[in-house]
């Protein structure tokens, strides 16, 4: 076979790479570097919840290949074009990318790394001083370079973790909170007012300068630890990934965030599927009656017409701190789709139920509902830990009219009972009154049965899904949720 032009990949027969290799090999060549790395990344990818597959992995090694390394931020392009669907997993991918295909090896040229380690309080806050003067000087000079440059010793300097068991790793955390970058962005504003810097745009650089230590630190940890325990523990999953229990204030603002979005896509396709017929009781007349054109082989089952009048949604929440994430969130979500149902009414309890319809509605949409709901006395008696059965015992005596033939009631919590009477009685009370209801837990199913939860009790009642984060709550909506 005679050799390929200079500069494009060898591959059988002038086409796409060999099953099991990446562009530019051959069968019984060494495997290379490159694709063994590429691998692990697409391994790590998936790992986070980002489906990169084995034909997504040969088109990112052959956009390598064509394009070369020499340009890092060049190939980060490529590569998510070939690797990534949709807009919220750039996050991961970008950390994941920075792990796997690192910016330097060890320390960067024109960085001090000696082995010390800043001690003394005074020296530590001098240093910082001086690393601060110098970052508000690049801020202000808008230099890029400088700014990696400085990430990369205040790293070196102030995130090196001086207990002998971490093995030499470093500390963004640590680092940041020696540094206190923020304090820079008055003395860089002084030297940018000529320049026509703004005090939002010096934020915007000092949160990018945060981004970049971050970044140092997980590649400088990567090489101590290795670059799998690096991104299994130290890069976040998507949004669509994170867990509602487990978000942290920023991940709960992004989650918000991505309401309005999810809500337009949602509501397109509840639309369809309400016109499709999709989910109704098949009509077996109709069916038969289109098979005699295939000699009644029924190729396409004709489904009964839906009803065109819409159902009433009753959300049932609990409200207690281990949940109160997730069931903010659902509660938002489910106001925006609001015009998909005739009527919303939404409960909050902790163990007696009030009613929160009225707040809901004057909320705007993706408002954050923490202030609403912060103060749950209306909704606790006696103590503030989770009863499910006293306050399932509340609504059926208090709001069982708010549930009629039409409705769809969808509870929202954990199922731990705290070891009180699960209520059984009055949940059976609202499922032979609904249309259907429908148990949302937060937890893992493998979960479910630990500790004080009754989950497989309220499961034997009711259908019960597992709904840990958005992707779930999206499958749920779209195809599950009875409308």
């Amino acid at each position: 076979m005679p050799a390929p032009p200079p500069g494009r990949p060898r591959t059988v027969g002038g086409g796409r790479a060999p099953s099991g290799g990446v562009a530019g090999s051959l069968p019984g060549d060494p495997p290379h570097p490159l694709h063994e790395r590429l691998v692990t990344f697409g391994a790590a990818l998936r790992d986070h919840g980002i489906s990169a597959g084995t034909s997504d992995i040969i088109d990112a090694g052959t956009a390598a290949v064509a394009l070369g390394l020499e340009d890092r931020e060049r190939l980060r392009a490529a590569f998510a074009c070939a690797l990534l669907r949709r807009s919220g997993e750039r996050r991961p991918f970008d950390e994941l990318f920075d792990v796997y295909f690192p910016a330097a090896v060890g320390a960067r040229s024109g960085v001090n790394d000696s082995p010390r380690t800043l001690s003394e309080v005074s020296e530590i806050r001098s240093r910082a001083e001086e690393l601060r003067q110098l970052l508000a000087a690049a801020l202000a000079a808008g230099d890029r370079a400088a700014l990696d440059r400085i990430a990369a010793q205040v790293v070196a300097e102030l995130g090196r973790l001086a207990n002998d068991s971490t093995l030499g790793g470093y500390s963004a955390a640590q680092a940041l909170d020696a540094l206190a970058p923020q304090l820079a962005i008055a003395v860089a504003e002084s030297l940018a007012r000529q320049a026509g810097f703004s005090r939002d745009e010096l934020r915007a650089e000092v949160a990018a300068f945060r981004r970049r230590v971050e970044t140092e630190t997980r590649r400088r940890n990567a090489e101590i630890r290795g670059a799998e325990r690096i991104a299994r523990y130290a890069v976040r999953s998507p949004v669509e990934q994170t867990s509602f229990v487990l978000a942290g204030p920023d991940e709960l603002a992004e989650l918000r965030r991505a309401i309005g979005p999810l809500t337009r896509k949602l509501a397109t396709r509840l639309a369809a599927r309400r016109r499709s017929g999709r989910g109704a009781p098949i009509d077996m007349r109709r069916t038969l009656r289109r098979a005699m054109g295939s000699g009644g082989v029924p190729m396409r089952p004709a489904f009964q017409r839906r009803s065109t009048s819409r159902v009433d949604l009753v959300l049932l929440c609990d409200m207690s701190s281990s949940v109160a994430g997730f069931s903010r969130f659902t509660i938002l979500l489910m106001q925006a789709l609001a015009a998909q149902f005739r009527r919303v009414r939404v409960f909050g309890f902790v163990n007696v139920v009030e009613e929160l319809t009225e707040i809901i509605a004057v909320a705007p949409p993706g408002s954050d509902l923490t202030a609403n709901f912060s103060d749950t006395r209306r909704m606790t008696k006696w103590h503030n830990n989770s009863d499910y059965g006293t306050a399932l015992s509340d609504f059926t005596e208090h709001y069982l009219d708010a549930v009629g033939h039409r409705s769809v009631v969808l509870v929202l919590g954990d199922a731990r009972t705290n070891n009180t009477d699960p209520g059984l009685t009055a949940l059976h009370a609202i499922q032979e009154r609904a249309k259907s209801v429908i148990w949302l837990n937060p937890e893992p199913a493998r979960q479910w049965d630990s500790g004080d939860s009754v989950a497989h009790l309220y499961a034997e009642v009711v259908d019960m899904h597992e709904c840990r984060n958005l992707a779930q709550l999206r499958h749920f909506v779209t195809r599950l949720l009875p409308i």
